[in-house]
């Protein structure tokens, strides 16, 4: 006892009424579908007094987690708590027709569940009906047309097998989720059917006051002995790696309830055939027995042992992954993880091709497709975190894109390592006012990226039309290149991509880590430092806007020839005296003699003479290729 509670169970022996029918004679049960319910038991108290139960009772189901309804309802969580086995009661006065038939459901067949909730049946579906329709969704929960009521006075006691399977797959169609359904989705034990249903009419009866009726009904076929499992030690000694005395794991089976049913050999050739009790379903095979030995003599007794590894060439994704995101994390970001698979509709809303690697058994419809970009969950966490008055957001993202063949669903799909950062809301300088993230913010973190994981300057160029990642801004999609090969691409989001998923202004930059590991690391080599000085022109050309400042760029390069040392572009400028659909790009241009750095000996300092022939060789190429201005001129 405990807080002066008895915690005694009473007597399984059920007392039958004199003279009272059979259960047979009450109500009759049919199983019309034996492979998902293989056996059904049902059995009858009668002259019940449906009211609280004992405070023991209430006390053991409130401290288990389980709220105390009435007596009757009450013996059937006891039960469910003591072996195991769910099991439901009915009104035996409100089973119309007197009769139980177990069966699948009718497309479009209405249940009326226990919570109040009307359900829409499918042929998948197995229930319990009465003689006009179901009482019971099998296995999950029972229906409002047949509870246990105040006014109940007879009492049906149901108890069966139900494949886990079936009852998977009802309560997740459903989204119901009880305390039977979670004990039948990991299998109970068929065997133990005729010892429940005996236990509660005997609870039923002491606790309600009531006669069990004599008898019971077993419909279906009793589960058949299952075959015994043959147990060697030399297989055991092996797989454990270490000896086990075999009289000891014979002797920890039988207590886990297992029978021996032969034992032959000795020493290191002994075996035995074991029998498996029904309670336990996850026995079928010699290493299950194997793992229960180990699991109660301790897996302290295994020595750890290094296996012997085949070496395997390194392909440099592993360590381009750490790299990129060690150089992340310097720059600010912060990372998001990502669930592996994303809502199709978010792959149309990016203009993405339909992802063909769907799951057959998706967490929601929400997810049901692999992820061909990182894109959608980085929106997705964007815009929560805005929802949540959280507008700038710095996030990254590593992972796999999951990229099948089309037409070919038997082919693994390929997994390219990517890489994906999104910038929203607005930059906040030091004594500067704030303003919207625009694509210099976005260039300015890819090409740094590229810097720190390959240590190579990064070439950035805009993507042609007909490449163009569809959830980019036309005027702003670029992509990055890598001594000629494209590693990434970076730009600010589309504006219906930005409406969708109510986000400000954002951009985005996206690597693909394999051909970063393609490219390599690039090896650092010495410059002195130039000991003459150098000679710098800066000049403002006016352009049309589809003029692409990379191009003036190189043509200025071009032009400029040996002495040019750089050209960097430091202002753009539109507006003012501007004409309209032009702008007016500034270069920083230094000239210097290319020795100065190799051969400092052999250099000479420029003169004013020879820079301002080659800056005029300039300003005449980049007007003949683009109609450029010097701007003032």
């Amino acid at each position: 006892a405990l807080f002066g509670l008895p915690f005694t169970v009473p007597s399984p022996e059920a007392p039958a009424r004199v003279g009272a029918p059979r259960v047979e004679a009450l109500v009759s049960v049919t199983v019309d579908d034996a492979e998902r319910c293989p056996i059904y038991g049902a059995s009858a108290v009668l002259d019940v007094t449906v009211g609280p139960s004992p405070s023991w009772l209430r006390y053991r189901l409130e401290s288990l987690g389980i709220r105390s309804i009435s007596n009757v309802v009450d013996v059937t969580n006891l039960v469910l708590l003591e072996f195991g086995q769910p099991m439901h009661a009915f009104d035996l006065d409100l089973v119309r027709g007197g009769r139980i038939v177990v069966r699948r459901a009718t497309a479009g067949e209405l249940m009326r569940t226990l919570d109040g909730l009307e359900r829409k049946l499918d042929t998948d579906d197995l229930v319990i009906c009465d003689g006009e329709g179901p009482v019971a969704l099998a296995g999950v929960m029972g229906a409002e047309n047949s509870e246990i009521r105040a006014t109940t006075r007879r009492v049906l006691l149901e108890c069966a097998y139900f494949t886990p399977r079936g009852v998977r797959r009802a309560a997740r169609r459903h989204g119901i989720h009880s305390e039977s359904s979670h004990r039948f989705e990991r299998g109970t034990d068929p065997g133990a059917v005729p010892d429940v249903l005996a236990h509660a009419a005997s609870l039923l009866t002491t606790l309600a006051g009531g006669s069990a009726a004599p008898g019971s009904l077993l419909a279906g076929a009793p589960p058949s002995p299952r075959s015994p499992v043959h147990l060697r030690k030399q297989r055991m000694d092996a797989l454990l790696g270490v000896s086990v005395p075999f009289d000891d794991a014979l002797g920890i089976l039988k207590r886990l309830g297992c029978s021996l049913h032969a034992n032959a050999g000795e020493g290191a050739t002994a075996s035995a055939e074991i029998g498996v009790p029904t309670h336990r379903p996850d026995l079928e095979r010699e290493v299950d027995l194997i793992e229960e030995v180990l699991r109660v003599r301790g897996l302290d007794i295994v020595p750890t042992v290094l296996p012997a590894i085949r070496p395997t060439m390194d392909t440099g994704e592993g360590t381009t992954r750490t790299r990129v995101a060690h150089a992340a994390r310097e720059l600010g970001l912060d990372e998001a993880l990502l669930y592996g698979f994303v809502n199709p509709k978010d792959l149309a809303a990016l203009g993405l091709p339909p992802s063909n690697l769907t799951l057959r058994n998706p967490l929601t419809e929400e997810r049901s497709v692999m992820r061909t970009s990182l894109l959608p969950g980085l929106l997705e966490a964007a815009s929560r975190a805005r929802r949540h008055a959280q507008a700038d957001a710095r996030l990254y993202a590593l992972g796999a894109r999951f990229l099948g063949k089309e037409g070919d669903p038997d082919t693994l799909p390929d997994e390219v390592p990517s890489f994906a950062a999104l910038l929203s809301g607005t930059e906040r300088g030091w004594l500067a006012k704030a303003r919207d993230l625009d694509v210099y913010d976005a260039k300015g973190l890819a090409v740094e990226l590229v810097a720190r994981v390959t240590r190579r300057a990064a070439e950035v160029r805009a993507q042609p039309a007909e490449s163009r990642a569809p959830y980019l801004h036309p005027r702003g999609a670029a992509e990055l290149c890598v001594d000629g090969v494209v590693v990434g691409t970076f730009g600010p989001l589309h504006p219906d991509v930005l409406e969708r998923w109510d986000l400000g202004p954002t951009v985005i930059v996206e690597l693909d880590l394999r051909a970063l590991a393609a490219v390599g690391l690039g090896t650092p080599r010495f410059r002195p430092i130039p000991t003459l000085p150098a000679s710098t022109r800066d000049i403002a050309l006016v352009v049309a806007d589809a003029v692409l400042a990379g191009s003036v760029g190189e043509a200025i390069q071009s032009a400029a020839g040996e002495l040019c040392e750089s050209v960097e572009l430091f202002d753009l400028f539109r507006g003012g005296t501007i004409p309209a659909g032009q702008r007016s790009l500034a270069f920083h241009v230094i000239y210097r003699d290319p020795r100065a750095a190799t051969a400092p000996d052999s250099a000479r300092t420029l003169t004013d003479q020879e820079v301002d022939e080659r800056h005029g060789a300039v300003v005449r190429e980049v007007n003949a290729r683009f109609g450029a201005v010097v701007r003032g001129a």
